[in-house]
């Protein structure tokens, strides 16, 4: 769709140029005589709007009309109309411009050591699933990343940091201190008492970052084949028949 404005310097070019008449000129072009014979006012006022409006895209690239509109009105104190304003502002094409997509900045995740030897690093994590009547229990996985065995699995409604240390310490008994244990930044891991603990023992704790579990990707893929459907399932009925109290005392399946 061609603007009035255009029309008109194409009818002002036919009767310049083909010395067609005023009349059948605004007639093929769809003007008025009107419109042919209008000159703009204010030139110079429409050329300082320009320049601002340039000047200010310019420098903010991410300012559309509304906020050039408020700083001339607002900042500079301009008293110009809004459609006035807007009208050079598309007149310019200003509101064609192309912004350019952000990118995400993706890291290349650094490589899972792997252990030479047993006892060199253990993994240890949380998860949780419900019950028939619908009450939560929690499961704590702990795997030696040598061999990818898994060395324990505590069941139990709750499981606070001294029940952690106490489960740490029964497989100790059988299998050996570890040099490492890798684990997430949930509450028991970073407490206080698993701290002591761990420089009691000459243990020490790598606390993965927040947000991202595929550094501890070795326990995580055992939680993930260990929840499959079938899994929990035949599990579910095991820890729904113990009593609460059985399952303070010993917590093992």
């Amino acid at each position: 769709m061609v603007r009035p404005s255009h029309r008109r310097e194409m009818a002002r070019q036919a009767v310049a140029e083909r010395s067609v008449q005023i009349t059948l000129a605004c007639e093929a072009f769809k003007i008025s005589e009107t419109c042919y014979r209008y000159q703009p006012k204010n030139d110079e006022e429409n050329a300082l709007i320009e320049r601002w409006l340039i000047r200010l895209t310019d420098q903010h690239t991410n300012w559309g009309f509304g906020l050039c509109f408020l700083y001339l009105r607002n900042q500079k104190k301009y008293r110009w109309n809004h459609k006035r304003v807007y009208r050079i502002y598309c007149e310019l094409e200003l509101n064609m411009r192309i912004h350019s997509k952000k990118r995400l900045r993706r890291e290349k995740p650094e490589a899972l050591s792997v252990p030479e030897e047993i006892n060199q690093v253990w993994s240890m994590d949380f998860m949780h699933d419900q019950l028939s009547n619908s009450r939560c229990f929690r499961l704590l996985n702990v795997i030696d990343e040598f061999n990818r065995e898994a060395l324990g699995i505590e069941v139990d409604f709750s499981l606070p940091s001294e029940r952690l240390i106490r489960t740490l310490e029964r497989i100790i008994e059988w299998r050996g201190s570890p040099k490492v244990i890798r684990c997430d930044n949930g509450p028991e891991n970073i407490s206080h008492a698993v701290q002591q603990w761990a420089q009691n023992r000459s243990i020490r704790l790598e606390y993965i970052e927040p947000g991202k579990p595929q550094q501890n990707a070795y326990v995580e893929l055992t939680c993930l084949v260990f929840s499959s459907h079938h899994h929990l399932e035949t599990l579910a009925p095991l820890v729904d028949s113990f009593p609460h109290s059985d399952m303070n005392s010993s917590g093992v399946l």
